[in-house]
């Protein structure tokens, strides 16, 4: 009986003293949170709530998705967002929307979505989708071409590409479960950051002499 109680004991002070570990979001405690954009009010994960007798009533619809994006960039690419910014019905449910298109031989550049897993859907054409594993996979190159109809998965925080190797035009639309992924552009983040990384850093860590760096910077002084 000693031993028990001291078993018990000694298990009661290690769930004391362990960490408590919270591994999801908070459920919502209202139905709709419409954001307030404008709103001046201290938010930490999100946006304020509008007054439902101000949020109007297409919070819950949106046909922006609907239109092709201008394909003609450097990129041949096109992305329509529907985050939090484009849809405030989505504020604090977790969830967002986007569509791509692409023009053939387009490409939506190696990216990370830092705060959200992706699942997308090609809505026509051809598409490769490159997913690149961690340091933990050897940096593993996941890819294969995805048509019309089929699905990809891309886990949180993955560098990935979209890439047409069709010969016509190819769209794709993709879900987040996140009202704000948020996007890292590796080109753009190496070769346009604010301010610049300095040349030497991207010399070095890219193994290339000082006036490549140099014409890649040039090449996105405007962005993409």
């Amino acid at each position: 009986m000693g031993y028990s109680k001291t078993l018990a004991a000694g298990l009661f002070a290690t769930l004391l003293l362990a960490p408590v570990v919270l591994a999801t979001d908070p459920d919502p405690l209202q139905d709709f949170c419409v954001a307030d954009l404008d709103g001046k009010a201290v938010s930490v994960n999100g946006h304020p709530c509008k007054p439902m007798s101000k949020a109007g009533d297409d919070f819950l619809f949106s046909s922006k998705l609907a239109k092709a994006g201008n394909t003609s960039t450097p990129n041949g690419s096109a992305v329509t967002e529907l985050d939090v910014a484009e849809w405030p019905g989505t504020n604090t449910l977790g969830v967002s929307m986007n569509r791509v298109d692409f023009a053939p031989g387009g490409t939506n550049p190696p990216h990370i979505h830092p705060r959200a897993t992706e699942i997308g859907i090609v809505m026509k054409g051809e598409l490769l989708v490159g997913i690149l594993g961690s340091l933990d996979s050897g940096n593993k190159l996941y890819s294969r071409v995805v048509r019309a109809g089929e699905t990809f998965l891309i886990p949180r925080g993955l560098m990935h590409l979209q890439f047409n190797v069709g010969k016509t035009e190819a769209s794709m639309v993709v879900s987040f479960n996140s009202q704000n992924p948020g996007i890292v552009f590796v080109p753009l983040t190496l070769f346009s950051s604010n301010p610049p990384i300095p040349t030497p850093v991207l010399t070095k860590a890219l193994r290339v002499e000082a006036g490549v760096v140099e014409l890649l910077k040039s090449k996105f002084a405007d962005g993409f």
